[in-house]
């Protein structure tokens, strides 16, 4: 054989096609009886998510990265050189406690500062004191004011002039943002002000930017990633409509812009997002008659955190950095896994930088530019994300842009419908949330922190998806506290341990994730086995779990003696009882109305 040249890996092979693989799942799905459709998941935007992508899957051409439209990164080499800058969120109210925090942050591998500032963080006087003791050239500070964006982005500017500072050597973003204002609070978008800020910051310092496109109201609200990339791509349009009125160029207008996006534990749309974001922006600013690529801002999801089991949080945070690092985000912010619970303490901010840390040094996540361009589903996935917030954006453009849906309801109710359906897939636990709805854990000890300066409401909702899951248990810790014990459910075991160990275990787990505790009968062989548990139980509500075989020789007797017995209330562990039963617990059966029905009929018990 005369070597080619050419390596051609699995040559000898034959060369395999969709419609042999569509054959070898459908023998497999046939045992299952399970149907193809199966395989194929959707998106809260309507996109489908196939088990299979290949070549076939075709999408628009990505490019090249630093080269319009800048799916691939918005520069040339990435984030070869140093990696994504690490930016931490400081919020406390205390100007010493800040003052600390920041400076361990920026003595063990931060590089960006991200500050509250106002009545939900540092005081606006005291920022200069909190910022005393960093390198201001060194570390870009952003700052979020929010309604008081203007006292906070001249105090900003106050302690850049007062330093020995060249202008060029100021940077970061003083984080004005009156539409994120109107979206959070319902308050008035105060253009005038960001004007304002914009012609002081020019006239001071040219590389500072001034305005934050912040996506995340539209995210806490349970929006979609393409509700969240078209709402913000609205509220880009918005600034720059405003500033070139005001007379900047487009250019000049887009670079006092800077976006912030949610990351998520999806690390394929978290992927897709940033890329697809790149992409939207550079057909607006190429309309507008500009080539600016967007700078990015990433932080991990909000409505993902969870107060029970807060520990899963920094399993959810590490999956949501891997997909924004990987999707090309310029800063990246990884919230404390306490966050939900109130100010984060040292070692959560600790593991908050050192999971970016661990990514970038040990990982080496930017090591390679755009990793996963050339992947058929994630470049078809950023194509569909982007059309799906292109039309989105469209829509708030005819309803009179993101400030008139905003004052009308328009964008808040199709958000709403958005959550309406994520949040009946996480009342029947098909979304399940590690630790809350699903393995909870009842004997965890609880997470305590100071509370959070209270953020600012009256505007669009701010979810969590766990908070539904939570509040139960918030009832049954109320419940712990009053009697000693917390609300139980006996599970009525049938037959061996091999019989009823995968119902017992389903069970435990749904009726834990409301707070209640599951005492169970262990192995039986007779009624009076499972009665005598039940009375040693001290429960008022029982639930049969067996295999088909024991249902059908011990449900009826069991249930009626369970009666007999005292129990209020029975269920079973399957689909179909043969005994009359008060409710059925099975896979996708609605959770959370189960729970609820539990707990009214405990508290009448």
């Amino acid at each position: 054989m005369e070597p080619s040249g050419d390596l051609a890996l699995a040559a000898e092979f034959p060369t395999p096609d969709r419609e042999r693989w569509r054959e070898l799942v459908d023998g497999v799905l046939r045992k299952s009886g399970a149907p193809f459709e199966s395989l194929v998941s959707t998106t809260y935007d309507g996109i489908s998510i196939s088990p299979l992508y290949t070549a076939e899957d075709v999408s628009p051409p990505s490019g090249f990265p630093g080269v319009a439209p800048f799916v691939r990164g918005g520069s040339p080499h990435g984030a070869v050189d140093g990696g994504w800058l690490v930016r931490q969120l400081h919020a406390h109210p205390d100007p010493a406690v800040a003052k600390h925090a920041v400076m361990g942050d920026l003595l063990n591998g931060v590089g960006s500062l991200w500050l509250k500032v106002g009545s939900a963080g540092v005081p606006a006087a005291a920022l200069d004191d909190v910022l005393a003791d960093v390198y201001l050239d060194l570390a870009p500070v952003v700052v979020d004011g929010g309604a008081e964006f203007a006292e906070a982005g001249r105090a900003m500017l106050k302690v850049f002039d007062e330093r020995p500072l060249l202008p060029s050597e100021v940077r970061g973003n003083l984080g004005a943002d009156p539409v994120g204002v109107l979206a959070r609070s319902g308050g008035e978008a105060d253009f005038p002000a960001l004007l304002d800020l914009v012609t002081r910051s020019r006239r001071l310092f040219p590389e500072l930017r001034t305005v934050v496109v912040d996506g995340l109201p539209f995210h806490q609200a349970g929006g979609s990633d393409a509700q969240e990339l078209g709402a913000s791509l609205a509220a880009g349009v918005a600034y720059l409509r405003a500033l070139t009125d005001a007379g900047l160029t487009v250019a000049e207008a887009a670079g006092q812009l800077e976006f912030r996006y949610a990351a998520s534990a999806d690390q394929f749309l978290t992927i897709a997002k940033f890329r697809a974001a790149r992409r939207l922006w550079s057909r607006v600013t190429e309309v507008a008659g500009s080539t600016t690529p967007q700078l990015q801002h990433a932080v991990t999801s909000t409505a993902m955190m969870t107060r029970r089991d807060p520990w899963v949080n920094m399993l959810r945070t590490t999956i949501a950095c891997f997909g924004a690092g990987l999707g090309g985000a310029d800063a990246v912010t990884v919230l404390p896994f306490d966050a939900a619970i109130g100010l984060p303490d040292d070692f959560a901010r600790r593991i908050a930088r050192n999971t970016q840390s661990v990514l970038l040094e040990e990982s080496r996540l930017a090591g390679v530019i755009d990793p996963a361009g050339g992947s058929w589903y994630v470049e078809r996935l950023t194509d569909e994300l982007a059309r799906a917030a292109w039309a989105w954006f469209q829509e708030i453009e005819r309803a009179g842009g993101v400030v008139a849906g905003l004052r009308s309801g328009f964008v808040a109710d199709r958000l709403a419908r958005t959550w309406a359906a994520r949040e009946a897939n996480l009342a029947d636990r098909t979304d399940a949330l590690t630790g809350v709805s699903e393995f909870p854990n009842l004997a965890e000890k609880p997470v305590e922190r100071p509370p959070a300066p209270a953020d600012p409401t009256g505007g669009l909702p701010v979810i969590r998806y766990a908070q539904a899951y939570e509040a139960l248990r918030d009832r049954s810790d109320a419940h712990l506290a009053a009697h000693g014990r917390r609300p139980t459910v006996f599970l009525a075991t049938l037959g061996p341990v091999a019989a009823h160990t995968a119902r017992a275990s389903f069970a435990a787990n749904l009726f834990q994730a409301g707070g209640i505790d599951t005492p169970n009968a262990g192995p039986t062989r007779t009624v009076q086995d499972v009665v005598d548990g039940f009375r040693a139980s001290g429960a008022a509500i029982a639930c049969l779990c067996g295999s088909e075989k024991s249902y059908g020789e011990l449900a009826v007797p069991v249930a009626e003696a369970l009666r007999a017995a005292g129990a209020e209330r029975i269920l079973l562990a399957g689909k179909e009882s043969p005994a009359e039963v008060d409710e059925l617990v099975f896979t996708g059966c609605p959770a959370l109305d189960v729970l609820d029905h539990t707990f009214a009929a405990l508290e009448v018990a």
